[in-house]
């Protein structure tokens, strides 16, 4: 079917790209420093990025520049297309969508900029959700509906080792006043108004875990769900929670678990944890 809105987003959805592949969606990659080095996060080695964290190297993170969005839009718009939804991570974390609105300006088809208020897998799902309704031939009102509810819906749950990464990078958010707990307690955290904000501490990463789990499940509750779970350099602790969810949601109609962008890893740092709980 002709599709009459296409998908842009950013490669912090954390999507993996066979999906965007199939989905039909175009993704901008923001940028990652270490030391004076920058490249588009796809083609920074995660191991590397870990190796520079932990020896604290200066690590940054940078938008998209404008011109990965003009193009983006610019074959979007050859393809035919009458409108644009471009989804992106939130402005209380990154400049990426003022890069898209300067690209948007420049294009002659109309390019409706969404900022997400999330990033991950919420914003992955949403961009999923707004995909699906543009490959069955839905208008600019339906997509956009589409990722709205995703996003209305969705759950941002994450645990970190320690909050140093996201206060070296600027985008600790109200998680600040966890700033100074005991070493041993570990944060929870969510996403509220495009903001990293606590959700609760545990004393005990095991003890945190569980509770994580937990929370995923009663957020989901009895409704038709998917669920992700994401991580950054903890590969072997994700499989342990997909697992444990996969036991106490057995009706969840989608899970996958993926690898955080490297732009997101950047400030959550090695060990980071999250689910995703997003409606289907």
């Amino acid at each position: 079917m002709f599709r009459r809105v296409a998908i842009v987003t950013d490669s912090t959805a954390c999507l993996p790209q066979q999906l965007t592949d199939q989905l039909g969606v175009r993704v901008a990659q923001l940028q990652v420093r270490i030391g004076t080095v920058v490249d588009d996060e796809a083609r920074v080695p995660v191991p590397k990025l870990v190796d520079a964290l932990r020896g604290q190297v200066d690590v940054g993170t940078s938008p998209p520049d404008p011109g990965a969005f003009y193009w983006a839009y610019s074959d979007a718009a050859a393809s035919g297309v009458d409108a644009i939804v471009s989804l992106h991570i939130s402005t209380g974390m990154s400049q990426t969508v003022e890069a898209a609105r300067q690209a948007a300006a420049q294009v002659r088809v109309p390019v409706h900029v969404v900022d997400t208020q999330t990033c991950g897998m919420s914003l992955g799902y949403a961009v999923v959700a707004a995909a699906t309704v543009a490959a069955a031939g839905g208008d600019v009102n339906r997509v956009l509906a589409a990722a709205q509810h995703s996003l209305r819906h969705s759950s941002e749950l994450f645990y970190v080792d320690t909050l140093e990464y996201l206060r070296r990078g600027g985008r600790i958010g109200r998680a600040t006043a966890l700033l100074g707990s005991a070493l041993s307690m570990k944060p929870l955290l969510t996403v509220v108004d495009g903001q990293i904000t606590p959700l609760d501490k545990v004393v005990g990463g095991e003890r945190a875990m569980r509770k994580l789990i937990d929370i995923a499940v009663e957020r989901a509750g009895r409704a038709a769900v998917d669920i992700a779970v994401e991580h950054f350099d903890a590969a072997e602790r994700a499989g342990k929670v997909l697992d444990q969810l996969r036991a106490k949601l057995p009706t969840v109609r989608r899970f996958l678990v993926t690898q955080v962008s490297s732009a997101i890893g950047a400030h959550v740092g090695p060990g980071a944890l999250g689910v995703t709980v997003s409606p289907v």
